[in-house]
């Protein structure tokens, strides 16, 4: 296991970083201060699989997908993105803290939708698609393009490639930073509670895009919402987290309609009661 301490011994590919899972959390802590927001955390995802995490505000949900992101530094343990070590590298039979060019390297693999659509304002809709595969991963432009109208066909924005980000509504814009996440064409798409934003009319429009993506599409996903019919709808696995940690795991229908654990059944009626 890695730390924060220093380089310690690296498994090799059959190992811990055994490729026939895409996500791996191996002993993974990650503190703010004194607070300890994941606790040691273990869990895996295998390529094609659709995760919901729920949960309490403050769990640790939001921070898997930032650490995945390498936005934030873990304190413990390591993440493998397919067999590799994300925030780690091999150096002979150590892993050391990662350099700049392999984080870059494993974000290209990793697309992130968030709760804001930091789209850039200066830039009209198809640019805001493309910039970064031709700027980071050296696509042409005229194929950029051409990959970028598709998506926004997709998102059922084929007409507003033109527009710049305040002409757009937030479900819009909200599709646009779907499309541009794609657009990188990453083995994992994180999604952050992309509805949290939105006014309640624009949410069925935004989720129904990613029904789309996720029943046309064989990409892995792992998401945090509040939104439970979806959850129960496109997740093949749903885990639930307090405190930093796992209460229960299991398919969508156990979770939902027969959960095992009391802060599961407490959690569910309190999301059913908001609603």
């Amino acid at each position: 296991m890695a730390t924060e301490t220093g380089p310690v011994a690296a498994p090799g590919k059959g190992g811990d970083g055994d490729a026939s899972k895409i996500i791996r959390f191996e002993k993974v802590v990650k503190r703010f201060g004194d607070n300890v927001v994941l606790r040691e955390l273990d869990f895996d995802v295998s390529p094609g699989e659709r995760v919901a995490l729920i949960g309490p505000s403050g769990s640790g949900k939001t921070t898997i997908l930032r650490l995945l992101m390498t936005l934030e530094k873990l304190n413990g343990g390591v993440i493998w993105v397919s067999g590799d070590p994300l925030s780690h590298m091999r150096k002979g039979d150590q892993l050391v803290t990662a350099d700049e060019k392999h984080l870059r390297q494993v974000r290209q693999t990793i697309g992130m939708v968030f709760q804001q659509f930091n789209l850039f304002p200066n830039m009209n809709v198809l640019r805001n698609v493309t910039e970064a595969p031709i700027h980071v991963k050296g696509v042409a432009r005229d194929e950029a393009e051409t990959k970028a109208r598709d998506l926004l066909n997709l998102v059922d924005l084929g007409d507003k490639y033109d527009a710049h980000p305040s002409q757009l509504s937030g479900g819009q814009q909200q599709r646009v930073a779907i499309a541009r996440a794609l657009a990188m064409e990453p083995k994992i798409l994180l999604l952050d509670e992309v509805t949290s934003a939105l006014d309640p009319e624009l949410v069925a429009g935004v989720l129904d895009v990613l029904r789309e993506i996720a029943n046309t599409t064989d990409i892995t996903m792992l998401f945090v919402t509040h939104e439970m019919r979806f959850a129960r709808d496109v997740s093949h696995r749903v885990l639930m987290f307090d405190q930093g940690q796992i209460v229960e795991s299991g398919p969508p229908d156990q979770i939902f309609s027969n959960p095992q654990e009391q802060r599961t059944r407490d959690f569910l009626h309190a999301i059913i009661e908001e609603r």
